[in-house]
């Protein structure tokens, strides 16, 4: 049965307000640094980020009690805000309707390998509880008239775990965390731009002591560059990932994330090598990753050349036009790129083809008004010519009607309306697109607290480097609030965050500052653009979906004399508000210096293609074919086996990056609680010490 959908009812969950920001309160404290008044703010924790996850982790913390404030660049303005796909997920762990299997989720999260085995245990676990809280902050969670979840299936997932309320999902859940966090007090300093975590020593341990910040509020002319100090004893890093990283994202304009943040206070980093790349709309217009449905409409695919001209280019690299089509359905639960995927005439073929084309200079795009077209000498497309699991799909979706516009209109009007508040209309006009980055499954190394190497210091959602190699579609979601969670339950436990604190600013404050002024020059031969473009096409080029040896080690070699440069001349401004984003951009050209120290170490220890990249090799195993013969120029390497057990770590050293590897931890998935025996460890806290 069709059931017409109300314009009002798709409007609620495509335009999703959010709520206004309470004031701000003024610091009544300032200190002086480098000769500038700085203003003093102090609180028991600070998080920096105001997405789902970072306020997640506010929320539990102000409900136990503790003195938290948020501080946010932009303030729903990040990826879990502003970015997502077709159908964004939230992963659950009720599924096929025989009951929550935590061990079996736990094993699909981590099934990609570099993952420790307790953090995938944890986020099953956790999985039920996320979703019931959010369900009754008013996430509006899609339910059949018994009660039941609605799923589906998608990335790396075979069993159905996801469920969705539209493409705004994660917005919607920014929005009722935001707002039970204004319900409950917590403040929210907007405008705020971390540059540089504060160290202080105890007992022969460092410490976190407070975060030197930039915020456009606080500019004087005392003050040009708006700094303001926080004093705090803890800090959660939740401010996403690292979107400017890659000229080719998806990702909003103006995520730079924490990594390099992090690098800088001598933080370890993990699995930098592992990414999730895939097609998507160009952040030029509106980033938005076409999976789901987008592709399961089966629309026409296409290039253009300089000369206007049309090139069916998937029927080059396709055997039959029932084979094309059924490849194309399938990106829409094999969205990421994933070398084993080219092989055989799979799903991941269609992104190599769609990258081989731009990087030719034609543009590629999507036609919803117009079928595949057929293979040369084979057969029109067909909706009874397809692959079984294909037409299964689409015949219990109801999606037989003749063109990809009217299916896609029929599975998933949202997707239509989407698109349209952002004046594009694919219902007339063909949709233009590329392969990009779109998350970074590495990042900050945490315990099964979210703990970070420096005490007092945690990192959650995307911040965290937790993923391993690949994740279901929507399993991040579900990490950042678990994370969140735990991060909070952990903090509250130490006693750390409880009130203000009146510690004595020392004088390494003083010498970030100074530090900072020193990177920051009125003229120089860097400017942010030049740095900007250098980072991002070396990213995009050399570093993308497709990779080799020498010329990963070629653009490592170049990064190095980037930051060497950086570092003898500063970055160049033209007024002091620019300060915060030139210091941002200095800290992207660390954090593209570090994946790329990350990858050269882990292709010249003979690492494998596997998750986000294809790794070429003239002697490799793998070599992708299209209908005209093999493609010698991109065999790959196989995965291999072993490394699934291990993670690459990077932490920096003066101006240098120290590379190792550590093995996965593991979980006893046979150990039993016993309620009388490990009752007491949680009424004493002891299991935040364990």
């Amino acid at each position: 049965m069709k059931l017409d959908i109300p314009q009002p009812i798709l409007d609620a969950l495509t335009d999703v307000d959010m709520p206004r920001l309470p004031p701000e309160t003024r610091s009544l404290e300032t200190v002086s640094l480098s000769g500038i008044d700085v203003p003093v703010y102090r609180a028991g924790c600070v998080i920096v980020g105001s997405g789902a996850a970072g306020l997640r982790s506010a929320v539990e913390l102000k409900r136990r009690g503790d003195d938290v404030v948020v501080i946010s660049q932009s303030a729903w303005g990040g990826t879990s805000a502003c970015s997502g796909s077709d159908k964004q997920t939230l992963h659950t762990a009720n599924t096929s309707d025989q009951g929550d299997n935590y061990k079996a989720m736990a094993h699909a999260i981590r099934s990609g390998g570099a993952m420790d085995e307790d953090t995938a245990y944890i986020e099953a676990v956790g999985s039920s509880r996320m979703m019931a809280s959010l369900q009754y902050l008013g996430l509006p969670l899609p339910q059949d008239r018994f009660g039941g979840t609605l799923r589906y299936q998608t990335d790396h997932d075979e069993v159905g775990r996801a469920t969705s309320c539209g493409p705004r999902t994660s917005r919607l859940m920014v929005k009722v965390l935001a707002d039970e966090a204004i319900r409950l007090g917590v403040p929210i300093f907007n405008q705020t731009t971390a540059v540089r975590i504060l160290k202080s020593e105890q007992d022969g341990h460092e410490t976190v002591a407070g975060l030197l910040t930039m915020r456009a509020g606080e500019r004087t002319d005392s003050n040009p560059m708006g700094m303001a100090l926080f004093v705090c004893p803890v800090v959660v890093l939740a401010a996403g990932g690292p979107g400017e990283l890659y000229r080719d994202s998806v990702y909003p304009n103006g995520c730079f994330g924490s990594l390099g943040l992090a690098l800088e206070a001598g933080i370890e980093l993990v699995n930098l090598t592992e990414s999730q790349f895939g097609i998507g709309t160009r952040r030029e217009g509106f980033p938005w990753n076409l999976s789901g449905t987008y592709v399961q409409s089966m629309p026409h695919i296409y290039s253009v050349d300089s000369d206007g001209y049309e090139h069916h280019f998937l029927g080059e690299y396709y055997r039959t036009t029932q084979e094309l089509a059924s490849n194309i359905f399938r990106k829409g639960y094999q969205w990421p790129f994933h070398s084993t995927r080219m092989l055989d005439f799979a799903s991941s073929l269609v992104d190599l083809a769609v990258y081989r084309e731009t990087m030719a200079g034609r543009r590629v795009f999507m036609d919803f008004n117009r079928n595949p077209l057929p293979v040369p000498g084979d057969e029109p497309f067909h909706l009874e010519r397809l692959d079984d699991d294909v037409r299964h799909y689409l015949g219990k979706a109801g999606a037989s009607q003749d063109l990809p516009i009217a299916r896609l209109q029929r599975m998933n009007p949202l997707a239509i309306e989407l698109y349209r508040r952002y004046k594009i209309d694919i219902a007339t006009a063909p949709l233009e697109f590329a392969v990009n980055n779109q998350h970074m499954n590495g990042g900050v190394m945490v315990d099964i607290w979210g703990q970070t190497n420096l005490k007092g210091c945690y990192a959650i959602g995307e911040a965290a480097g937790t993923h391993g190699v690949t994740r279901p579609g929507g399993a991040a979601l579900n990490a950042g609030q678990v994370f969140g969670t735990r991060a909070a339950e952990h903090i509250a436990a130490t006693g750390w965050a409880k009130g203000n604190n009146d510690v004595k600013i020392d004088a390494n404050v003083g010498e970030a500052v100074g530090h900072l002024l020193r990177a920051l020059v009125a003229q120089g031969s860097l400017d942010m653009a030049a740095i900007r473009a250098e980072v991002q096409a070396r990213m995009s080029d050399k570093a993308g979906i497709i990779c080799d040896a020498q010329s990963v080690r070629a653009a490592l070699a170049d990064a190095k004399i980037l930051n060497a440069r950086i570092r003898t001349h500063g970055i160049s401004i033209d007024r002091p508000g620019e300060a915060s984003r030139a210091i941002q951009w200095q800290q992207m050209a660390t954090a593209s210096e570090a994946v790329l120290a990350a990858l050269d170490f882990f292709i010249s220890h003979g690492g494998g293609s596997r998750g986000a990249r294809a790794i070429c090799d003239a002697n490799g195993e793998a070599l992708p074919t299209t209908r005209h013969g093999p493609l010698n120029e991109y065999r790959f390497r196989n995965e291999r086996d072993h490394q699934k057990n291990e993670q690459i770590v990077v932490k920096k050293r003066g101006s240098d990056f120290v590379v190792t590897t550590k093995s996965n931890r593991v979980f006893d998935e046979s150990a039993k609680s016993f309620f009388e025996r490990d009752w007491p460890a949680w009424l004493t806290n002891e299991i935040h010490h364990s």
